[in-house]
């Protein structure tokens, strides 16, 4: 007999998914909360690899993108060959028009370049208040956070409970090497951003992102402008652990 949602805490939750293959731990989690597990994928490299884990295994777990308007070109071919590939359809979470609108208006097509609090706010109407949106009403939100990625993620754990959000983060790829992500990728051809090729690791906004240099941080080629400590959109920002 499956336990009930509320009956679990971190810790028991934790113990659950303890010793089980990526595989096993997804379909676990979608059993044991059915339709209110959620996968939010950039369509990078390590998202694609948890859209192969969920879709070539028949995982009741939804999906779905942010658009936020500034994405490149190679981001959208690689949403369509993904489309493709699993006949399915990625569910997509755009910003408001009007919020949008007034940013542009006031502040022009390149605030985000003029201090951090400016990028913040861009960030925060192009990606947060859409993510919100999308988790809404949900328990579990899967990612592709991997510790190798960045210091800020290497504190975290491969579950944790998201206290903005009011539901558990499970992490499937946490402890995966960047040469472990690539090598799935191509043992299982599934299809990939041509940017990884060009030295693009972490693709977000086309203005934001450029291509990495050997031996550079992973993070290196979002918001290089700013301090290299603090490169998070509001998305994944890691708070003190907040146990149910």
């Amino acid at each position: 007999m499956i336990a009930e949602p509320s009956s679990y805490t971190l810790e028991s939750l934790s113990e659950r998914l303890h010793g089980l293959s990526n595989i096993d731990a997804l379909r676990t989690l979608a059993e044991l909360f059915p339709g209110e597990v959620i996968f939010s994928t950039s369509l990078g490299y390590e998202d694609q690899v948890i859209t192969d884990l969920i879709l070539a295994n028949d995982i009741p777990i939804k999906i779905f993108t942010l658009d936020t308007g500034r994405m490149f070109s190679e981001t959208y071919s690689v949403w369509k060959k993904t489309n493709d590939r699993y006949n399915t359809k990625i569910e997509t979470y755009f910003p408001k028009a009007d919020a949008v609108e007034n940013l542009m208006t006031t502040k022009g097509p390149y605030s985000f370049y003029d201090s951090v609090e400016n990028r913040k706010e861009c960030c925060g109407i192009r990606k947060v208040e859409p993510l919100n949106r999308a988790l809404k009403g949900n328990k579990i939100w899967i990612t592709g956070i991997r510790a190798e990625q960045s210091a800020n993620r290497q504190g975290m754990t491969q579950l944790e409970w998201d206290e903005s959000h009011n539901l558990f983060k499970f992490h499937p790829l946490m402890d995966w090497t960047f040469e472990q992500v690539k090598q799935y990728i191509k043992d299982n051809h599934v299809p990939y951003n041509p940017l990884h090729d060009r030295g693009f690791v972490s693709i977000g906004c086309q203005p934001c992102t450029r291509a990495i240099q050997e031996g550079e941080d992973f993070r290196a080629g979002r918001w290089w402008w700013e301090d290299n400590s603090k490169k998070e959109c509001g998305l994944h920002t890691h708070e003190e652990a907040f146990k149910p």
